[in-house]
């Protein structure tokens, strides 16, 4: 994998947990304020865009969303779907699966 692109990532993953993180916490202060929420639908967006870990942490943090069903379930898939893709690509796996994917769908029929 190209280096550059590897920063990419980084800075993607990065960003998106902290705003992951920057949300749960937000949405926690709205509900407790009285203000308008975060949707779920964005809470969980932003776990599925790489933000799982930065939410997963907030919601321990200030208990927000640890039991609330179906929304800790699908926070909880994001992570470890998170983890599994991160140890596959620091590991050197992903690269040529996601190659060899690009390269059938290119391939002419």
């Amino acid at each position: 994998m190209d280096a550059s692109l590897g920063q990419y990532i980084i800075y993607w993953l990065l960003a998106a947990n902290l705003i992951g993180f920057v949300s749960m916490v937000l949405d926690k202060q709205f509900a407790e304020q009285g203000f308008r929420r975060i949707s779920e639908g964005t809470l969980l967006l932003w776990c599925f865009l790489g933000g799982a870990s930065g939410a997963f942490v907030a919601s321990r943090l200030v208990r927000h969303k640890t039991r609330k069903q179906p929304s800790a379930t699908w926070m909880l898939i994001w992570l470890w779907l998170d983890i599994i893709l991160l140890l596959l690509w620091m590991f050197g796996i992903l690269e040529p699966l996601l190659a060899s994917a690009l390269a059938r769908i290119a391939a002419p029929a």
